[in-house]
């Protein structure tokens, strides 16, 4: 059974919905249709794409772009606001097609389900033509625990992210380039685009992804707390997070505290995550070491192993969530630390909505 598929944002996140269309063989009938804000040639995927121009100027052509698409995958942001906000509601009501947003603007919709596939795609129905997927930084943490929230319920978390450029967009990307070409040249940057970063970050950690709310939190932080609520069910869960930009190009890290209900050792949690049954989606990298320079050069015997960001460029876990550094935490009842990394451009965001779109052509919602 094959499906009519469209592609609405051409950027990074695009560029990786392709990819994954390709690499899962997803059951497309004909062409997969791209569109964006102008009309131009683009390459995605390694392939050539005519872009169709999306304009609210010429709503009523632009909107023709949506007849006869069985999916719709929004990339994210293009132009002003969300195109979900935009054109999603139009091409559900005047063609009926199914709309999977990588956007934020349905996100706490309560009509709107926000989905990770290993966590909750139970909450996408026939009648579901809207579903929203969540900011890349709740989708890896999600998929880490709630295996664990299974098995022993989860009271509390706290969390700290390490978060790629690529978080913002392909811009960002270029910045630090940019930012690094200069250091090595002058030894300092004086200057940075200030409207992608507050200050340079090259070299730097900047505890500041988008805006500041009247609380003292970033709305990213707010994001992690509001949606891992939603997706777990849990409307009063205890979350607090901390999210930084750090000076890498593809991938986020997070450390994450977490209090239980019951008790669940480390121990017994590494058993669950590395059960694909009871987690999946999760690689643990956890335990002794085998780099032989840790003996030969380091002299570090009992050194442990564990995931990198630049682990998640690696074919085989690009669409994984990393897990390592699992450790009981001695100073409350029932906690437990660890960490966790994922590519924030596939899991955390394009991976996601492919994953989405297969379960439901498995599952006959789709197709």
């Amino acid at each position: 059974m094959s499906v009519r598929a469209g592609l609405v944002g051409v950027g990074p996140v695009g560029d990786r919905i392709v990819r994954c269309l390709k690499e899962r063989d997803f059951p497309l009938a004909g062409d997969l249709c791209v569109a964006a804000t102008r009309a131009r040639t683009e390459t995605l995927g390694d392939e050539e794409f005519a872009v169709q121009a999306l304009s609210e100027d010429d709503f009523e052509n632009s909107l023709e772009f949506f007849e006869g698409l069985d999916v719709v995958f929004f990339a994210g942001r293009e132009g002003a606001k969300g195109a979900s906000a935009t054109w999603a509601k139009p091409a559900i009501e005047r063609y009926g097609c199914y709309c999977i947003d990588n956007g934020s603007d349905f996100r706490m919709d309560p009509d709107v389900p926000l989905v990770v596939p290993e966590v909750n795609m139970e909450a996408v129905t026939p009648d579901t033509k809207l579903i929203a997927s969540p900011n890349c930084s709740t989708i890896q943490m999600v998929v880490a625990i709630w295996p664990l929230h299974q098995a022993a319920t989860i009271k509390r978390v706290v969390v700290s992210t390490y978060q790629a450029v690529s978080g913002w967009g392909g811009a960002a990307q270029t910045e630090l380039c940019e930012e690094l070409e200069r250091l090595l040249e002058c030894g300092c940057v004086d200057n940075c685009d200030p409207s992608i970063f507050p200050r340079p970050i090259a070299l730097d950690c900047l505890p500041h992804i988008d805006r500041f709310l009247p609380n003292g939190y970033t709305k990213e932080e707010m994001k992690m707390v509001n949606e891992t609520r939603k997706i777990m069910g849990v409307p009063d869960l205890k979350v607090t997070a901390t999210a930084v930009r750090v000076p890498v190009q593809i991938g986020h890290a997070e450390a994450i505290n977490i209090a239980f209900e019951k008790s669940l050792d480390a121990d017994t949690a590494r058993q669950i995550l590395s059960d694909p049954a009871q987690a999946p989606g999760v690689v643990v990298i956890d335990g002794p070491t085998d780099d032989p320079n840790a003996i030969e050069f380091r002299n570090a015997p009992e050194e442990l192993q564990y995931p990198t960001q630049a682990d998640v460029l690696r074919d085989e876990y690009k669409d994984m969530v990393l897990v390592g550094r699992i450790r009981d935490d001695e100073t409350v009842p029932h906690g437990l630390n660890l960490w966790c990394v994922a590519d924030n451009l596939r899991k955390g965001a394009a991976t996601n909505v492919v994953q989405i779109a297969a379960q439901m052509l498995e599952q006959g919602i789709l197709g």
